[in-house]
């Protein structure tokens, strides 16, 4: 019965190991897109979805590891990651009233 329990653990600890893999390259993917465009709204979805991939990743971490305190972690960095959208928002689209009010 302890190797079925072993064998269950390893399997897990590939499966994670996999995700944080899979979760890299998409992570950057999401970079090559943010840092290309083609417009300002891609460039903003881009870095919100490199946002979630990151607390993701924290989160697979924290199971992985069996680490609580990065749970806590993942947490406060999705609430900074939601302001800094916001933040990015506030400025894109205050960047474009500005200049549709100059050619207008």
């Amino acid at each position: 019965m302890g190797s079925g329990y072993a064998a269950l653990d390893g399997a897990y600890q590939f499966v994670f190991t996999a995700l944080l893999v899979i979760l890299a390259i998409l992570f950057l993917v999401c970079l090559i897109r943010a840092v290309r465009g083609p417009r300002m709204a891609d460039r903003i979805v881009a870095v919100n979805m490199m946002g979630t991939m990151v607390m993701v990743a924290l989160a697979v971490l924290a199971v992985l590891l069996q680490e609580g305190y990065l749970v806590d972690i993942c947490l406060i960095y999705a609430m900074i990651s939601f302001l800094a959208v916001i933040i990015l928002t506030k400025v894109y689209i205050g960047v474009y009233m500005e200049r549709k009010n100059r050619e207008g």
